[in-house]
């Protein structure tokens, strides 16, 4: 597997505020990675200094496996600011401008054009563009010259559902052309439809990395119920891995430090001479997965 990023110990400090704290992660070739957190956690900062636009207060990071460089930084497509062209320009000319400020061959524009779908209009000028249109051009430009790397800051931001969609599927389709893809977001439910891994981060620090997957395969909690809730729910508090249990509208929610198998507390609660009416597994959803981690770093 190809380290494409690799970031360690990254830290930027404004004034009193440390946006990034001792930042350490690894973006691996063919993962759409999603960078999570609430404004101000430090998303933003994190990608201006490994595309090289803010310097780090200290830290490394290396791109493909080598100090940052000229030749790697053609190997990036980025979207980090709101879509800035020439407003009386078509899209096509305002790609050429972008082309031969980057020293690329203007024989992409056409294919870029088509996999954003803004070929038809390429002769249009930009200020005639829907926001969500304005977005794609962006993308456009970051896909010219076949990127291995395309990095996304918000790419959603300010977009109807339509756009969003429209958005999402551009970047899964760019995702299955081999290329891989850094979004940083604070929209759980796009990071979830679109990412293959996640980190997590609040006031500048990584609170979780990992595949999305994974962390949906952590069950939030279990549904239980018997003819005696107070007798089962005295039992589920004295199990090992116990940690927290609520009750609504006569059903119990357990909730795990590790994960526990519908058939494992069943048999447990057997054992108990606990005969269950009702026992369903809920799957943790990666918004509450980030809200549990936030709950502990909020003052």
């Amino acid at each position: 597997m190809e380290t494409i990023l690799s970031i360690h110990q990254l830290s930027k400090r404004y004034g009193r505020i440390q946006a990034v704290n001792q930042l350490s992660m690894e973006v691996i070739k063919g993962q759409v990675f999603g960078i999570l957190g609430p404004n101000g956690s430090g998303k933003t900062t994190t990608l201006g200094m490994v595309l090289d636009l803010i310097r780090p207060d200290s830290g490394s990071f290396t791109w493909f496996g080598e100090e940052p460089s000229k030749e790697s930084r053609k190997r990036i497509g980025a979207v980090i600011e709101t879509p800035n062209f020439f407003p009386y320009l078509s899209a096509r000319r305002n790609l050429e401008i972008v082309a031969k400020i980057k020293d690329f061959d203007y024989s992409d524009i056409d294919r870029v054009l088509h996999t954003t779908g803004l070929h038809d209009r390429r002769n249009d000028k930009f200020k005639t563009f829907s926001f969500g249109m304005k977005q794609r051009l962006a993308l456009a430009s970051a896909l010219l010259n076949k990127p291995d790397i395309l990095i996304l800051d918000e790419p959603t931001n300010g977009l109807d559902p339509q756009g969003i969609a429209q958005i999402r599927r551009l970047i899964l389709q760019v995702a299955r052309e081999g290329i891989t893809i850094i979004l940083a977001s604070h929209l759980l439910d796009e990071v979830q439809k679109i990412c293959t891994h996640v980190a997590v981060l609040s006031k500048g620090n990584l609170l979780f990395s990992g595949a999305v997957n994974e962390v949906l395969a952590v069950s939030d909690c279990i549904e239980l119920a018997s003819s005696d809730n107070e007798i089962l729910k005295a039992a589920i508090e004295e199990h090992p891995a116990f940690k927290s249990v609520t009750e609504s509208d006569g059903i119990l929610l357990a909730v795990f430090s590790e994960e526990v198998r519908p058939g494992t507390i069943s048999e447990y609660l057997n054992q108990r001479k606990i005969t269950l009416s009702h026992l369903v597994e809920r799957k943790r959803t990666l918004e509450q997965h980030f809200l549990e981690l936030l709950k502990d770093t909020q003052p």
